[in-house]
């Protein structure tokens, strides 16, 4: 008999464990080489293990919801083994099976309430079906009950409709409240607030927009311009993409933006390289691979590591304004908010033009509050005049 260990990957340094989150097979079912048999969370992404042989999964070690670590067994296939049907019922089977439509969320809640099978009681209403009176039923039959149990009986029944549900909370989401609890805790965040005028870069996205996706395929969007702009930013002020480490300060000659992105599992921040050496197509193409790779699941752990400077835009989701908070070891994030018609004064007359609030949070016990100012007022003037992002003055 020849048999192989399913491993654990080799965890990155900065990751200690991760977490079982699903098995796509049962013991006994036949797999493939390369086919996805496992899925592990860390607290940045989820890994799939991959079968390294074809063959029979004979054995889950670790099941769903374990805490694993870098090359622990998971499992083993038997690559000499045919499959066999499985009669052992798992909690997981039997969940599934009482979980099925013969039950509504309230029976299946007291159900589970009193530690009762649905096998365990027989139905009255149509065609068998469970109700809410069958299990009242058979919990009076059970034992007798004082006045106060039968209180509570009452009260469960009379909220029967109005049910919860309880499920672990994600190692990512997890992760992301510790940090946002250590930002808090840890730092001497302030946030400075600015406005800028889009409407010069809405006339240059609407003159060269088209000619620019047919040439580069993928559509110019504001995020180069905010990217380019903050890069310039930087370089005129070193503090801002600089980190605190002990008793030292790091300053970084080199310029990695994180981008802020939605994904189903959580907001993360994969990281842009380099972002003086690339054009803005580069840019863009970078940031719409980052979106879709985040939809998918298949952002890995090199993709979100690093970072000296966050850029978040809420504005895509509707936001007119918010305080955004660091993203640590960095000492600073800019927050970019929704493009919304305001009148404002200019030359002496009310205009209606397109505006966008900015705000910057940062770590004052690095960053001084002029510094902040000016970095913000000049992102605001390269934006205004984005003609400067390429002249670099």
């Amino acid at each position: 008999m020849q048999t192989f260990e399913i491993l654990t990957p080799v965890l990155p340094e900065s990751v200690a464990d991760a977490t079982v989150v699903a098995w796509h097979k049962k013991a006994g079912d036949m797999v493939q080489r390369d086919e996805v048999l496992v899925e592990i969370e860390t607290d940045k992404v989820v890994l799939e293990v991959p079968a390294i042989e074809s063959g029979v999964l004979e054995q889950i070690v670790e099941p769903v919801g374990a805490t694993v670590v870098s090359k622990q067994l998971l499992g083993v296939i038997n690559a000499s083994a045919t499959a066999q049907p499985q009669e052992v019922e798992t909690i997981t089977t039997r969940i599934e099976t009482e979980s099925n439509n013969d039950m509504g969320p309230a029976v299946r809640r007291l159900l589970a309430e009193h530690d009762l099978s649905r096998n365990d009681i027989e139905g009255s209403g149509v065609n068998g079906r469970l109700t809410r009176e069958d299990i009242e039923q058979h919990i009076a039959h059970q034992a007798p009950q004082t006045v106060e149990e039968v209180s509570v009986v009452e009260e469960m029944v009379f909220n029967a409709d109005r049910s919860e549900t309880r499920v672990p909370m994600t190692r990512l989401r997890k992760r992301i409240a510790e940090r946002l609890l250590e930002v808090k805790s840890n730092t001497a965040m302030l946030t400075t607030f600015n406005e800028v005028d889009m409407l010069p870069i809405q006339t240059l996205r609407k003159k060269y927009g088209e000619k620019f996706e047919k040439q580069h395929g993928v559509r110019l969007g504001f995020m180069s311009f905010y990217v380019k702009a903050v890069v310039e930013a930087l370089k005129r002020y070193p503090a801002i993409n600089a980190s605190i480490d002990g008793d030292d300060v790091v300053y970084h000659n080199y310029f990695d933006i994180s981008i802020a992105v939605s994904t189903p599992r959580g907001l993360v921040t994969p990281v842009i390289r380099d972002c003086d050496k690339k054009s803005m197509a580069e840019i863009e193409k970078e940031i719409k691979a980052y979106a879709i790779k985040g939809q998918e699941g298949k952002l890995t752990v090199e993709d979100l590591t690093g970072g000296n400077f966050t850029i978040t835009n809420g504005g895509v989701f509707g936001s007119l304004m918010s305080t955004p908070i660091i993203n640590p070891p960095q000492s600073a994030i800019l927050g970019m908010h929704a493009i919304k018609d305001r009148p404002i004064a200019l030359n002496g007359e009310v205009v209606i033009r397109p505006m966008m609030y900015l705000a910057l949070s940062y770590d004052h016990r690095l960053i001084d509050g002029k510094e902040s100012v000016g970095f913000l007022v000049t992102i605001k003037e390269l934006l205004e005049d984005p003609t400067r992002i390429l002249l670099a003055v």
